[in-house]
């Protein structure tokens, strides 16, 4: 079981601020946890289809698309920010 955390905008545009999933066997890095949370389809789909910027950080380290996500990991996604 996996935590995840969404934040700003993606908090507001999906109605959840975190959920527990449990991982399908085919996901093992944040790549294939962005296209199965995709698959949900509607939000989900517009917000991980690939064209916004959406970051993610494992355990609170910025993370790629290949990095791995295993059962206990903490995922967090936000869109990018900018301050001044």
């Amino acid at each position: 079981m996996i935590r995840v955390l969404y934040f700003a905008s993606l908090r507001d545009r999906l109605g959840l601020e975190r959920e527990e999933l449990e991982l399908p066997e085919t996901v093992g890095d944040i790549a294939g946890l962005r296209r199965w949370l995709q698959s949900r389809g509607g939000e989900w789909e517009s917000v991980f289809a690939g064209g916004e910027t959406v970051l993610a950080a494992v355990n609170q380290e910025m993370a790629q698309g290949d990095t791995p996500v295993s059962d206990g990991d903490e995922v967090g996604f936000f869109p990018p920010v900018t301050g001044g």
